[in-house]
């Protein structure tokens, strides 16, 4: 007898609709899985035999084929584990064929019949409202993620037995429902602030610029000059995530599993920092099945690479295509996926390889060869994406023993949405254009037009300071951020004298 199924999957951040074939035939006993399954699908005959008969259903042994449709595309996962029970047990008429039509099955199955968490929760309830269904039946522990979806109910079963009993009318699972309003007051909760910064003025300040601007910094300075504090606070002056954005980062999270089960929605910004061991693969996204990487679990907030040269040169490499096309393209034999991947970066790095060329309190140690070798791991298309590069000199006793308070996130942050909307306006028909930072040179030449004072005083930074080619639409991007944060419609001089201060690797200091 044959049976239908529908259940789903996912590729890249989105879902698509699988149709769970069951055909069971009065022949030799054999389970076959067809439809390009990997091992987890083809493993999962066995937990569905086990998981079957533990549950309390008997049925004699038979020919059983499933097929996985669409059949050329490649399916992965355990979660098609309980449509393929619910087919062979519809097929031996423990479940009624009509309940299947309007609903989406999926889940893990355990051997006692359990049902387990899956990934990718979240674009699947957002696939199957697209395609019409009216009831998505998951694992107890994958619904709260998939609840975000108005518009189609999200029933929880713990068991096999469960959603047989509830298919069948014989109890009664009340939809999940989360309030999506209530969650979105409880936005942007977090624990870290930047009044717990004693000290650093100048590179608060810096990363209110960058941060306004969604321009990318790099902090370079001695070992506890406070880089990584700072960075970690960087999200708290971002302005707070739009519930479309929220979204899309949670989605991310879904397909790559690391959403917690008690968390429906991603409502404050990313904050990655991987680890400076950390693979081009991991790093970018990749694998046989490609899954996102760190550039994309950081979308629409902040990649940090703390000690940015000690990354492996090809890893560091990898960075350009998303810091310009904000998206990755991961291709392989059979496939070629896109993940968004728009984020800022954040960098912070020493001045040398001991560390203490700029800290008037220590000395260094380090040649001229080895300095130059040690800044050469940074690749100068790499350096042309970092707007911003602010020095984090070593902090005062006087700083440190103050028992005063500094300007709290709030603060910062109000001031950082006020630019941000200014440039909204700016760029209303510039559609690509979300802040200042993704501004190419035609832009630049039509929104950061210099009266002859600023530019003179432009060419006089070039000349004097030996900065580079690369630095001019760089420093006026950040001056054309400085002016919004002043409310200027003009970029003034001291706009112009303050960016030029944020160019540190292009000064002579280090060309020595």
């Amino acid at each position: 007898m044959l049976s239908k199924v529908y259940s789903s999957a996912t590729q890249g951040i989105d879902a698509y609709i699988v149709e769970v074939e069951t055909n069971l035939e009065n022949q030799i006993p054999s389970f076959t899985i067809v439809g390009l399954p990997d091992s987890a699908v083809k493993e999962s005959r066995e937990r569905v035999n086990a998981a079957i008969k533990n549950s309390g259903y008997s049925f004699r042994p038979q020919k059983i084929t499933v097929n996985l449709a669409p059949a050329d595309v490649k399916k992965e996962g355990s979660a098609f584990d309980l449509p393929i029970a619910l087919g062979i047990l519809a097929s031996e008429n423990f479940v009624s064929a009509e309940t299947l039509k309007d609903i989406i099955a999926l889940g893990e199955l355990s051997l006692d019949g359990g049902l387990r968490r899956i990934k990718g929760a979240l674009p699947i309830a957002v696939e199957a409202k697209r395609k019409g269904f009216q009831k998505i039946i998951l694992p107890l522990d994958s619904t709260r993620e998939a609840s975000i979806v108005e518009g189609i109910q999200v029933i929880g079963a713990e068991n096999l037995r469960q959603a047989v009993a509830y298919l069948n009318d014989e109890i009664q699972l009340q939809p999940v429902f989360t309030d999506r309003e209530k969650i979105f007051n409880q936005v942007n909760k977090y624990h870290l602030d930047f009044s717990d910064v004693k000290g650093q003025e100048n590179v608060k300040r810096a990363l209110e610029i960058a941060a306004a601007g969604g321009h990318n910094i790099l902090m370079i300075g001695p070992p506890g000059s406070g880089k990584t504090m700072l960075a970690k606070r960087l999200p708290t002056i971002l302005p707070p995530l739009t519930f479309e954005e929220a979204l899309e980062t949670t989605k991310i999270h879904s397909v790559a599993g690391i959403l917690s089960k008690d968390k429906a929605l991603i409502t404050e910004r990313p904050f990655r920092s991987p680890h400076h061991t950390v693979s081009d693969a991991a790093l970018i996204g990749g694998g046989s099945f490609p899954k996102p990487g760190e550039v994309s679990y950081s979308h629409n907030g902040v990649l940090f690479l703390d000690e940015l040269p000690e990354f492996k040169k090809n890893v560091l490499e990898v960075l350009r295509q998303p810091l310009e096309d904000f998206k990755v393209t991961v291709s392989r034999s059979k496939m070629s996926l896109e993940f968004p991947a728009n984020f800022m970066l954040a960098a912070a790095m020493n001045p040398c390889p001991c560390g203490y060329l700029t800290d008037p309190n220590h000395e260094c140690t380090c040649t001229i060869g080895m300095i130059q070798r040690y800044m050469a791991k940074i690749s100068g298309p790499l350096l042309d994406r970092i707007d911003i590069q602010i020095e984090v000199p070593a902090v005062d006793f006087k700083d440190l023993s103050s028992k005063a308070k500094g300007e709290p996130s709030e603060a910062i942050r109000k001031r950082v949405v006020a630019a941000r909307e200014i440039q909204q306006r700016r760029f209303v028909n510039h559609p690509h254009l979300h802040s200042n930072a993704d501004m190419g040179s035609r832009e630049v030449r039509e929104f950061c037009q210099l009266d002859e004072t600023s530019s003179n005083l432009l060419k006089m930074a070039m000349t004097s300071f030996g900065l580079s080619a690369r630095a001019y639409d760089r420093i006026l991007k950040v001056s054309r951020t400085i002016a919004d944060l002043e409310n200027s419609e003009n970029i003034l001089p001291p706009h112009v004298s303050e960016a030029i201060q944020y160019r540190s690797l292009d000064r002579e200091l280090w060309k020595r």
